[in-house]
């Protein structure tokens, strides 16, 4: 069973990474597969889905809210007000573009970030005739970075949150400062590799002056509803170890009122939510749980252990770096199900040693940076990656693997290192 098992694994994961079946589907069989031949049962399969509705009811929240504001056109307009407030300045545009996809990204779906921003900044890169690659590059990976921030920016901190049972202000006061120091080094890149070579002429700068911003604000009543139930959302949160709702229920408690607010039918809401995603997550869960009865997770984790000799440091840095490698492979998302499980196997060995639970959850804290920052590694690292280069190649720019690799490598590479010094300076 153990070898059925891990060849259905890495078949899946072969037909996702060669895209010859939808990353959905091919989950989906793949739970299915594990449950047909007894690697798990029925009941198995739906406590693998119950264990994380959290997770599924969170992100349908958030996608219900996030289809809504993108309909108000705010993005496009806060773009071409970023594009105005530069002047035009190519390299001043690229980091403010960049700064505001990470942002966005900590606290929206950045997928849906990279899908609104990508198609402006190739669109504003055409109007200064530069070569769109090093904007959309950018915003790539300063979506992964963004994600690292918060527990709602990226589908894998979700799953480390659910897992390590940590909160939304844990990982603001945990991961995102290493986001920040993230995307210092991603500019500094930018600058030495392409901003220095950004040369444009008056001419073409007075045409970004020219853009209107307000054709792109299309519903400005919806905009102050969306505007003030995201906040809500956010401060829920925030405050939730305090007010202790839940934090799928706070964005379901959000989507819905905003939903009834902006007079909106279901089926044209329900339409909007990202299924292939959900389904996506339903069969990963069940291949993991199927994993998990295999005793895989539990090998694995104990031959971590045996490598690093039982040293904390070593095993957090083991941890950090064999995410980052797994993430390059088989994705952030399958990386943080899969290795999540080994963390839950190695913290309660590693309690005795070290009994201040501010430095155990460094475990936690490293599956999250080698997750996020080893998503920008290659395209298949991230969703974010597969569909921002799906974007950009139907506006015309296209990015083969190779030439993604060797930008996105080389800032995970940066990252990594910085990230490894991190964890060990603060938490070893």
């Amino acid at each position: 069973m153990l070898v059925i098992g891990l060849v259905v694994f890495v078949s899946i994961f072969y037909l996702m990474i060669t895209e010859k079946v939808p990353a959905a589907w091919a989950t989906m069989v793949g739970g299915l597969i594990m449950s047909l031949i007894g690697i798990i049962n029925e009941k198995d399969a739906l406590a693998a889905v119950a264990d994380r509705l959290e997770i599924l009811f969170l992100l349908i929240g958030m996608m219900m809210i996030v289809h809504l504001i993108s309909e108000t056109g705010v993005f496009q307009w806060f773009a071409i007000k970023v594009a105005q407030l530069v002047r035009g300045e190519p390299f001043r545009l690229v980091v403010l573009l960049a700064i505001v996809t990470a942002v966005c990204s900590a606290f929206l779906d950045n997928v849906t970030t990279i899908l609104l921003m990508a198609p402006v900044s190739i669109l504003l890169a055409k109007q200064l005739k530069l070569d769109p690659f090093p904007f959309v590059i950018t915003e790539v990976m300063s979506a992964n970075i963004g994600g690292l921030a918060t527990l709602i920016g990226d589908p894998t901190q979700l799953i480390i949150g659910a897992e390590g049972g940590l909160g939304f202000n844990d990982f603001l006061l945990n991961t995102a400062p290493m986001a920040i120091i993230s995307m210092v080094i991603l500019i500094v890149n930018v600058y030495l590799i392409y901003g220095r070579h950004m040369i444009v002429s008056n001419e073409l700068k007075a045409r970004i002056m020219e853009l209107d911003s307000s054709r792109s604000l299309k519903d400005l009543k919806l905009l102050k509803e969306a505007a003030v139930i995201f906040v809500l959302v956010l401060a829920g949160f925030i405050l939730n170890n305090f007010i202790d709702k839940g934090l799928s229920i706070i964005s379901l408690s959000g989507a819905i009122f905003l939903v009834i607010i902006a007079k909106r039918k279901p089926k044209e809401i329900l339409e909007n939510v990202e299924w292939e995603t959900l389904f996506f997550f339903i069969g990963l869960f069940m291949m993991i749980r199927g994993i998990e009865n295999l005793h895989v997770i539990k090998i694995i984790g104990d031959k971590l252990m045996d490598i690093t000799t039982g040293k904390f440091d070593m095993a957090v840095l083991g941890v950090t770096w064999m995410s980052a490698l797994f993430t390059s492979i088989i994705g952030n998302v399958a990386n943080a199900a899969t290795m999540s499980k080994i963390v839950a196997v190695m913290v309660p060995a590693f309690k005795e040693q070290i009994a201040d639970p501010t430095r155990i959850n460094a475990f936690w804290w490293a599956l999250s940076i080698g997750s996020c920052l080893g998503g920008n590694i290659t395209i298949l690292s991230s969703a974010t990656n597969v569909v921002a280069v799906g974007a950009a190649a139907k506006a015309g720019c296209k990015i083969d693997f190779l030439k993604f690799l060797k930008f996105g490598g080389l800032i995970a590479l940066e990252t990594l290192v910085v990230g490894s010094i991190y964890l060990f300076l603060r938490y070893m």
